[in-house]
């Protein structure tokens, strides 16, 4: 079964082309680097919660929008080569600080997958 890296993350609906634009950047370098899939998801059907729910895990503020992402890799070894590729590529330079997100409220993690169709 693959590895997966998870990402949920508040997105600014003022800048979110731009924020697109950085993610089909990011999709391209993960995949020349060979992730085997990199998906964005923008949310469309998310309650808020009392407890626990998508826009609370973020603190999401007005004016902003959930995005969900998900990179694919054969194992946590070639995740962890991918990364460091990723993280060597010219096209990230400059990525933590030109965001248009606030990533001190970006929750991510690499998760080994249970239950797959794949």
């Amino acid at each position: 079964m693959p590895y997966v890296d998870a990402f949920v993350l508040p997105v600014q609906i003022a800048h979110e082309a731009e924020y697109i634009r950085m993610a089909e950047t990011g999709r391209q370098m993960w995949m020349d680097h060979g992730a085997l899939s990199y998906v964005e998801c923008r949310a469309d059907d998310v309650p808020d919660g009392k407890v626990t729910s998508f826009p609370l895990s973020v603190a999401l503020q007005p004016g902003e929008v959930v995005y969900v992402s998900f990179i694919t890799y054969r194992d946590r070894a070639h995740r962890d080569e991918v990364n460091a590729k990723v993280e060597a590529d010219p096209r990230a330079e400059g990525w933590a600080k030109d965001t248009p997100v606030d990533m001190r409220r970006m929750i991510y993690g690499g998760f080994v997958p249970v239950v797959s169709s794949t």
